[in-house]
């Protein structure tokens, strides 16, 4: 048997950590939008773009905070 694939909005929510008011808020949808999509088991191309591009977000993000750490570290060693 295929296992099922897990609805978009579930998964990223699950994965985060948020429940799907606080999903929508991130991303711009009303949380009944999000349940609405979960109930159907459809999405819409505008509210998986919005899912990847927080996803990314996030991603750059910690990289960002990592390369910071990085140059932190390079300048107290050059100036030490």
């Amino acid at each position: 048997m295929a296992e099922k694939e897990v609805h978009l909005v579930k998964k990223v929510s699950k994965e985060l950590g948020l429940t799907y008011k606080e999903l929508g808020e991130k991303i711009g949808y009303s949380e009944s939008n999000l349940r609405q999509s979960v109930y159907t088991n459809k999405i819409s191309i505008q509210l998986e773009t919005a899912i990847k591009l927080y996803n990314e977000t996030i991603e750059l993000r910690k990289k960002l905070n990592e390369a910071e750490k990085f140059k932190s570290i390079l300048r107290t060693f050059i100036v030490n």
